[in-house]
């Protein structure tokens, strides 16, 4: 019996494969602005001006600024939505993880030698990892809690496999 699971699409695709560009088109648009106030306002003399200290912090706080918020946004978007129209299928033989761009993961059932939780979740939602050996290579794919039914998924996987789900 072969069964379905797939991650729903809450984000355009076009958004989910382009929206790293529009962030730090954001943070580099802010940086040009920095840029531009102080080569409008700055007093560049060769000598030690105290008057231009400020704006050079200004300046050095809005290049933070424009590299961390577009850092800190995509980290935290592609941990939430990264998976989104991913879609898993798992049968008497095989568990098959497809990628929404295209690629695709076939894992034997035989081949699986462990299922469990990541110890410290860096970026929520949690994963959970399927881990196949075959030979000696080892290879694995993790799903989320944006999955609906994943404990339902990684419960029928550990009846199947025979490996215990340590959770």
């Amino acid at each position: 019996m072969q069964q379905v699971f797939q991650y729903p699409l809450t984000y355009p695709s076009w958004w989910l494969d382009n929206y790293y560009f529009f962030t730090w088109l954001l943070g580099l648009s802010l940086l040009a602005v920095g840029w531009g106030v102080f080569f409008r306002f700055g007093k560049f003399s060769y000598g030690i001006d105290l008057g231009c200290l400020w704006k050079s912090t200004v300046l050095l706080l809005l290049t933070t600024v424009s590299f961390a918020i577009p850092q800190a946004y995509n980290t935290r978007f592609i941990a939430e939505h990264g998976q989104e129209g991913d879609v898993i299928t798992l049968d008497e033989n095989s568990l098959s993880y497809n990628y929404r761009k295209g690629v695709d993961k076939n894992f034997a059932l035989s081949d699986i030698v462990r299922i469990y939780k990541e110890p410290v979740t860096f970026n929520p939602p949690s994963k959970y990892f399927v881990v196949a050996e075959t030979g000696q290579t080892k290879d694995s794919v993790f799903v989320t809690k944006n999955l609906p039914g994943f404990e339902k998924m990684l419960d029928e996987l550990s009846v199947l496999t025979n490996v215990p789900f340590e959770r």
